[in-house]
C-alpha cells in the first residue's frame, strides 16, 4: 500500500452465498487496510455464517436488519470507512472475484491520472462476466449513451469511461466530498451510473485501469439471442421495476444530454420487450414494468411498494 494511503473496502451483502463471500473477503483483506461488510437483512443461519466469516478475516459486519437497498448500504459503509480514516473507498458486491493485485493496480492507475493533472473521480478494473463468454463490462461514452468499450488504453494504461460498475470501483474520499453520496432513494439499479454522471459533471474523470481485473456475476443468468453478438443479463423480476423506474428518473434528472436521454428511452423499450416477451414469468414482469413506468413518470423513489 502506498504511504499515506488508507483503503477501506465496503462490501454490500444480501442473502449471500457465504462461502463465495468468504473467498471475496479473504481476497480483499489481503489488499486493503480494512473491510466493512454492510448486510441488507440476511437472517437465520445464513446471518450467523456471515458473521463467523467476517470474524475469520477481521472484517467489520454492519447488519442493517432490513433490505435498505444497495445505495443506502454503500453510504453506511462509506461512513464507516470515513471513521476509519480512509483516503479511498473500494466498493464491492458480494458476487465478485478480484485479482490478487487489483487494488494495487487501481491505486497506481489513479496516481497516473492525477500525475497528469486530472481530478480523479474514480477508477475501476476491467470487469469480466464470470459466466458465458466472459464479456468485459466496461462502458465508454458514445453519442447515444454508454456502450461496451472497443477502445484501447492510452499510454498510461487507462480507458476513459462513461461510468463504472460499482463492484471494484475505487473512489478517493475527497471525490466523495465533492460529488456527494449515492442516491439512497433510488434503492438499486443505475445508482453507479447516476453517481458517475455527477462526478463527470463536477469535472472529475472516470477510468478503467487496463491491468486491473475483476470477475463478476451480473444478474441471475446470461443468455444470447439469435443474431445478437452481445449476451444479455437476466435479472430477478423485481429488478424490472427498478431498472424501468430508475431509467426514467435518470432521464428526468437532466444529468444527460438529449441524445443520451433518447438512447436510454430506446434501450428501455427493448429491455421491457425482452422481459415481457422472452423471459419466464412474463406476466409478473409486465406488471412490474408498468408499475416502474408509472412511478418513474411520477418521480416516485424508494423501495417498490408491496
Amino acid at each position: 500500500m502506498t504511504a499515506g494511503t488508507c483503503v477501506v473496502a465496503v462490501v454490500v451483502t444480501y442473502h449471500p452465498d457465504v462461502a463465495r463471500t468468504g473467498r471475496l473477503l479473504a481476497a480483499l483483506a489481503a489488499q486493503v487496510d480494512r473491510c466493512v461488510v454492510v448486510d441488507n437483512g440476511t437472517e437465520g443461519q445464513n446471518a450467523q455464517a456471515l458473521r463467523a466469516t467476517c470474524d475469520e478475516v477481521g472484517a467489520e459486519l454492519v447488519p442493517l436488519g432490513r433490505n435498505a437497498g444497495i445505495a443506502e448500504a454503500q453510504n453506511v459503509g462509506i461512513g464507516r470507512a470515513r471513521g476509519c480514516g480512509a483516503t479511498h473507498v473500494l466498493l464491492s458486491d458480494q458476487d465478485s472475484d478480484p485479482a490478487p493485485d487489483m487494488v494495487e493496480r487501481l491505486l497506481a492507475g489513479a496516481a497516473r491520472a492525477a500525475a497528469r493533472g486530472e481530478r480523479v473521480g474514480a477508477v475501476g478494473p476491467m470487469v469480466a462476466e464470470d459466466r458465458g463468454d466472459g464479456d468485459v463490462m466496461v462502458y465508454e461514452a458514445r453519442t447515444w449513451g454508454p456502450r461496451r468499450t472497443r477502445g484501447l488504453p492510452d499510454e498510461d494504461g487507462l480507458l476513459p469511461v462513461a461510468f463504472l460498475l460499482a463492484s471494484g470501483t475505487l473512489i478517493p474520499v475527497e471525490a466523495l466530498d465533492e460529488v456527494g453520496a449515492m442516491r439512497s432513494e433510488w434503492f438499486i439499479d443505475h445508482v453507479d451510473l447516476e453517481w458517475g454522471l455527477r462526478a463527470r459533471a463536477a469535472g472529475r474523470t472516470l477510468h478503467a485501469v487496463a491491468d486491473a481485473h475483476l470477475a463478476h456475476q451480473l444478474g441471475d443468468a446470461v443468455v444470447r439471442l439469435p443474431g445478437r453478438r452481445q449476451e444479455i443479463h437476466v435479472h430477478p423480476p423485481v429488478r424490472v421495476y427498478y431498472l424501468t423506474r430508475n431509467t426514467l428518473l435518470l432521464v428526468r434528472s437532466r444529468l444527460m444530454g438529449w441524445r443520451w436521454d433518447v438512447g436510454y428511452v430506446v434501450w428501455l423499450g427493448k429491455y421491457v420487450a425482452f422481459n415481457t416477451l422472452l423471459v419466464p414469468g412474463r406476466r409478473n414482469r409486465l406488471q412490474l414494468a408498468l408499475r416502474g413506468l408509472r412511478d418513474g413518470l411520477r418521480g416516485r423513489t424508494g423501495p417498490v411498494a408491496p
